[in-house]
């Protein structure tokens, strides 16, 4: 398999593109390279933006009832082949079978979403607005739309927006992370079998280059990332300095802060589930959890417990069914990430659990590190204040409910939040005073259903559009407002010239 080349995809079929430059892609279980991705340069960006903008007027004249058949199609295909997308998931990414599927169901609940796109596409009508005057509203897609998506979730991040910029009749540029691109091919073939027109959808291969390519083209319209916060940044200026809609995604520092009057056995679920997951390598993982005393000795006695219990190893369908985390994604990742394990170390908090000693049931070779929870952690120490993306849990101790809400508030991210506890008073207090753009009351990762946005406040998100849902719905399109009047014959007005303003009535 170490020959084989991912491709690009470009108006309906693989693009081999005529760079020579590749990168490595790995198997993270096993640390055995298991082909190359081509990595584009910018002639070949060029190309794949040219069929993008070849097919644009065409979908965006496509009738609303056609568009919803492909996405109807496009869906039941997902549906019944969402094992074959998993399994290449996990492949490239580490992540265990049962987290992939997890993470092509939440895509789905979007796909679904942009089923019933017709309805958020209506415009309104006022008639009579004056006398004889009419005025309309409509909703028309914006052309080719760029989507730059991350290595950690490689279908659900880019199905936040592919499935709502082609009903909304745009077509699509989706630049993969080069860490795990196999699913962006996959899922432009399930698009083609789904009966999309070819150029709708298709599929840049890269890294910087490709990158800076859809951040300068003239021919793209809009950028949507996800990503670290520098590179959000760094996206949102070039884009919006080349006149682009953009929707920059960043970084995350997610607290989940537990009351006295929680149910520790749930929280001390919940910490486990959010802060090791996906091995931490998610935007709303909880990698912060504030003990509002004295529940901490206790509850992180029962994070331990349960942490103990976890296997970590190959999670590929046939492998190792049973295990709960698997690798990360890279060895240079998972040496980042245990290098935090160090300076949380040498700063003073108190390791309770090793990740570095993990016993995986794996290939010596996988980039493992086990769930890492340390206690006793302060806001000043890297490991609070670093967005690490992997497995590390700080616990951080506090006095009381005010002094848990003005940590949260000082923090540089304001991406998810969550709060453990019985009393709904203080549960409805936390909502209104977290600067924190998507809360969970006893939900660790509040991660909002399709029909509503994703997003953050704060240096998470840069641009004031969050993910799918209305405001998605939104980004894609642009508003049109039509003034008609029509004169009848039969009662011409007559008289000169009048230079003044139209009176309203």
């Amino acid at each position: 398999m170490g020959s084989m080349t991912i491709s690009h995809w470009s108006a309906g079929a693989p693009y081999a593109g005529s760079s020579t430059q590749t990168a490595d892609v790995t198997n993270p279980a096993t640390g055995q390279v298991s082909g190359q991705v081509a990595l584009a340069s910018r002639e070949d960006a060029d190309h794949v933006i040219a069929a993008a903008k070849a097919a644009a007027p065409g979908w965006a004249a496509t009738s609303l009832a056609r568009r919803t058949q492909v996405m109807f199609a496009f869906r039941e295909l997902l549906n019944s082949r969402k094992g074959e997308l998993a399994e290449l998931i996990t492949a490239e990414h580490g992540k265990v079978h049962s987290d992939a599927l997890g993470e092509i169901a939440r895509g789905q609940e979007v796909v679904e979403f942009a089923c019933g796109i017709s309805h958020l596409l209506k415009g309104g009508h006022s008639p009579s607005a004056s006398t004889g005057v009419d005025v309309h509203s409509t909703r028309q897609p914006l052309g080719v739309v760029g989507i730059i998506s991350p290595f950690n979730f490689p279908a659900m991040v880019p199905m936040w927006f592919f499935p709502v910029a082609i009903a909304a009749g745009n077509t699509v540029v989706l630049k993969p992370s080069e860490k795990d691109p196999s699913a962006s091919l996959w899922l432009a073939e399930l698009w083609k079998e789904a009966g999309l027109p070819d150029g709708v959808f298709n599929v840049l291969q890269g890294d910087k280059v490709a990158v800076d390519a859809l951040l300068e083209s003239p021919d793209v319209a809009s950028i949507s990332f996800v990503g670290s916060t520098p590179i959000a940044e760094y996206v949102y200026e070039r884009a919006s300095r080349n006149g682009k809609r953009v929707q920059a995604l960043g970084g995350a520092k997610n607290h989940m802060v537990v009351l006295p009057d929680a149910d520790l056995d749930l929280a001390a679920d919940a910490a486990v589930n959010a802060g090791y997951g996906s091995a931490g390598e998610r935007c709303m993982a909880i990698s912060v959890l504030v003990a509002v005393e004295p529940v901490a000795d206790e509850l992180v006695a029962r994070i331990a417990d349960r942490t103990r219990t976890l296997v970590i190893g190959d999670g590929a369908k046939g492998v190792q069914q049973e295990s709960d985390m698997g690798p990360l994604v890279t060895r240079a990742h998972r040496d980042k990430v245990a290098s935090y394990v160090e300076a949380g170390q040498a700063a003073g908090a108190k390791l309770v659990i090793d990740g570095r000693e993990v016993q995986a049931a794996g290939a010596a070779d996988g980039f493992w590190l086990g769930p890492t929870l340390f206690d006793h952690v302060t806001p000043d120490m890297d490991i609070y204040t670093d967005e690490i993306f992997g497995p590390v849990l700080s616990v951080v101790r506090v006095a009381s409910y005010d002094e848990a809400v003005a940590l949260v508030n000082s923090n540089q991210y304001g991406n998810g939040t969550a709060i453990f506890t019985n009393d709904g008073g203080a549960a409805r207090r936390y909502e209104n005073e977290v600067e924190v753009g998507m809360i969970g009351v006893n939900v660790p990762i509040p991660v909002p259903v399709a029909y509503y946005s994703f997003g953050g406040w704060k240096r998470s998100l840069f641009g004031d559009t969050h993910a799918h849902g209305s405001e998605g719905v939104h980004f894609f399109t642009r508003g049109k407002v039509v003034t008609t009047r029509w004169i009848d014959p039969a009662n011409r007005p007559t008289g000169g010239l009048e230079l003044g303003f139209p009176q309203n009535d």
